[in-house]
């Protein structure tokens, strides 16, 4: 068999990444992870990132309101085989792919930029720079 178009390898990982964020959304949103710091909480999964071979996902979570964000991420590290184990169970795929739960720093990232531009400073030099 010939190599793959790479533009239609990036739709199949990006198509699998929403795939696999879908079932770990269902999973935690049912409750079916059996620990106390993921009962309390409500986690969304933001991304997930896919290797382009698909053994890899790297998968990007936030609590609701950013409460408690390193206590889930060690519960969702604890409970990483199980969660495994679902995915692969749900998501037909060659390999199960081995995820990996980080921060979604994007909110913060967006946050801290609105505050900047916020700033009187900033506010001043923007306005100048349309009055050319």
């Amino acid at each position: 068999m010939m190599n793959k178009d790479p533009q239609e390898k990036s739709v199949r990982t990006l198509r699998v990444g929403e795939q696999v964020r879908h079932v770990l959304s269902k999973i935690l949103q049912r409750g079916d992870v059996h620990d106390e710091t993921l009962a309390k909480h409500m986690v969304s999964i933001t991304e997930v990132r896919m290797s382009p071979d698909l053994r890899h996902a790297t998968v990007f979570v936030k609590p609701l309101l950013g409460r408690d964000e390193e206590a889930v991420l060690k519960a969702l590290r604890t409970n990483t085989a199980y969660l495994q184990r679902e995915v692969a169970h749900r998501i037909q795929n060659k390999y199960a792919a081995k995820l990996k739960f980080l921060a979604d720093e994007s909110f913060d990232e967006g946050s801290h930029i609105d505050q900047l531009l916020r700033r009187p400073e900033v506010a001043r030099d923007l306005g100048d720079a349309g009055e050319d």
